[in-house]
């Protein structure tokens, strides 16, 4: 039985230099057991659920750093998984799916996911993704125990760098980690046109260029959110944080 670490109180915490938990919630034995493998390789603690029930209760009694969870489930699918881990307790979240299709992929960042991959994939790039996830985890945790000075606006939109807020128009806006990073790597050159695979090496510590529809969803999704206009694409190219005339 793998360890855990356990508080005062006794809920499951993660504590400097523990080994990492990883939730993997897949019905297909052959698929949950190859991911289960790979990333106790890697070093990771890992649990594994078949089916929507109890990916939730094990999420709820184990507190993983991460989940890896297939939006094809028995009991509910993973979106109803996401929604009810993540009002529970934020945690970041690699979706899986079956077919490519950007709805499904939309539909997922919108419930709380930070990220995708279209079966089938290489266990090698699931890999490098779950250490990116974790790694952006932990700079974020940085950040807001680091604060900066002043509120950075453009023109209705606000970036608040260490509550890790944005509002538009003074209403909040709920972006998930990787919406506000992509954000503010936009934001922090107004205008300039960043390339898909320069956000991928910024916000995901990801080179591989296979990974730029990755940078397109996220676009899509975030532009949901605090208005399509303003960012632009620049086709061929990437995109710009649009923002108001002088």
């Amino acid at each position: 039985m793998e360890q855990t670490h356990t508080s005062h109180n006794g809920t499951a915490t993660a504590t400097p230099g523990a080994q990492r938990r990883v939730l993997v919630v897949e019905d297909d034995p052959t698929i949950v057991d190859a991911i289960a493998a790979r990333l106790r390789a890697e070093g990771f603690l890992v649990q594994t659920a078949g089916d929507g029930p109890a990916a939730v209760d094990t999420a709820e009694a184990w507190q993983p750093d991460l989940l890896i969870l297939d939006i094809m489930l028995p009991g509910f699918d993973g979106l109803e998984v996401c929604r009810r881990v993540q009002a529970a307790r934020p945690v970041p979240v690699l979706m899986l799916t079956a077919r490519d299709d950007e709805t499904d992929m939309l539909v997922g960042l919108g419930v709380g996911a930070d990220d995708y991959m279209t079966k089938p994939f290489s266990m090698r790039e699931l890999a490098a993704r779950v250490h990116v996830l974790l790694r952006r985890v932990e700079r974020a945790a940085i950040a807001a125990s680091t604060p900066r000075s002043g509120i950075l606006r453009l023109g209705e939109l606000e970036i608040d760098h260490a509550q890790r807020r944005v509002r538009v128009r003074s209403e909040d806006v709920h972006l998930t980690p990787t919406e506000f990073d992509l954000l503010v790597c936009l934001a922090n050159t107004p205008r300039a046109v960043l390339s898909r695979e320069q956000l991928l090496a910024e916000v995901w510590d990801w080179a591989d260029a296979s990974g730029t529809r990755t940078v397109d969803s996220h676009i899509k999704a975030l532009r949901r959110k605090i208005g399509a206009e303003r960012i632009r694409t620049v086709h061929g190219v990437g995109y710009a944080l649009e923002t108001p005339t002088p």
